[in-house]
């Protein structure tokens, strides 16, 4: 029962973590005068994915590279299949230009270049770089896309998410300041213990049951990291307003390839040994489900509720065989 509830405790952890960090760092970053689109580009993007961070730099620590790798995998093909397809299935997506001329080729491109990387068998402490690197490039081009489009509708959403945190005018801003700052670095503090605790949790069943790290990074791992993406998107979609929301789960993928892969790999000095499934069926998949979102999201510019419940089987499928073939 230990590592159950290490791992049920870590997930509940993480993804409360996650919330402070997004809600009271965009409340922060616009009480010290950051513009709204940055802080949606930055803080709300990285904040997201801030579970998939802690779990990869705890699970390379412990030479468990492979619950890293198969995390990053795992949650992407949540993002994409699942999640992003189950928005669709619910009502088309129509998506901005922006999104198809900068984030769909550079989550493709990612893929390709950790898929060439991990070739090898592992990630080594110098293939890290050019991931961290292609994260700054990819935040670079957001910005200067977002300058040069001018895009007020984005900010006056950002606007709406902080002002709902400030609407209160009794309360001083130095003290909303303070209070912001604190649950911030609650919130992060509250991510490092969950996923410490989850992948210890994660590491501990995956030697009671027999199965490996990938495995369990690919299913457990991918799906609760990937709880806050989840339930945005839909509660959005169901609101009729879920651009940012279906924009930040494309934007997450990027940085979940470059950024969220590539920091743990130079904190931990490489990633250790990749398990082969990962290698040749896993990643493969995951780089083709990125590759296959170009052209798909490209037809009429949307993601229509055929296309979408078409993904949203897919993965139901890609689950069935981890669970028939992996088990």
């Amino acid at each position: 029962m230990v590592p159950v509830l290490l791992v049920i405790g870590g997930l509940a952890a993480l993804i409360a973590g996650a919330e402070l960090v997004v809600r009271y760092g965009s409340l922060l970053a616009r009480r010290l005068g950051i513009p709204p689109m940055i802080i949606g580009l930055t803080v709300v993007s990285i904040g997201t994915s801030a579970p998939e961070l802690a779990v990869g730099i705890d699970a390379m620590k412990v030479n468990a590279g492979s619950l890293a790798v198969g995390n990053i995998a795992g949650t992407n093909i949540v993002n994409l299949l699942l999640i992003l397809g189950l928005s669709a299935a619910l009502r088309t997506i129509h998506f901005e230009r922006r999104t198809l001329v900068l984030d769909l080729p550079g989550m493709a491109i990612a893929a390709a270049l950790l898929y060439v990387f991990s070739l090898d068998g592992q990630l080594q402490l110098w293939e890290g770089i050019p991931l961290v690197l292609a994260a700054v490039a990819y935040t670079v081009g957001l910005g200067w896309w977002t300058r040069r489009e001018n895009n007020s509708a984005a900010e006056a959403a950002a606007d709406d998410v902080v002002d709902a945190l400030t609407a209160d005018p009794s309360t001083s801003g130095r003290r909303h300041t303070v209070l912001a700052a604190v649950l911030l670095i609650v919130g992060i503090a509250v991510i490092v213990l969950g996923a410490d605790a989850l992948v210890r949790g994660s590491v501990e069943l995956a030697r009671l049951f027999g199965v490996s790290d990938a495995f369990i990074g690919l299913t457990i791992v991918a799906i609760g990291t990937s709880a806050p993406e989840l339930v945005t998107t839909l509660v959005s979609t169901i609101r009729g307003d879920r651009d940012i929301a279906v924009g930040n789960l494309i934007g997450s993928s990027v940085y979940n390839l470059t950024l969220i892969l590539g920091v743990p790999v130079l904190v931990a000095n490489g990633s250790g040994p990749i398990d082969t499934y990962l290698l040749h069926i896993d990643l493969p998949i995951m780089v083709a489900v990125c590759l296959l979102c170009v052209p798909l999201f490209l037809t009429g510019r949307r993601l229509s509720r055929t296309e979408g419940t078409a993904m949203v089987a897919g993965y139901v499928a890609y689950l069935g065989y981890l669970l028939l073939a992996r088990t």
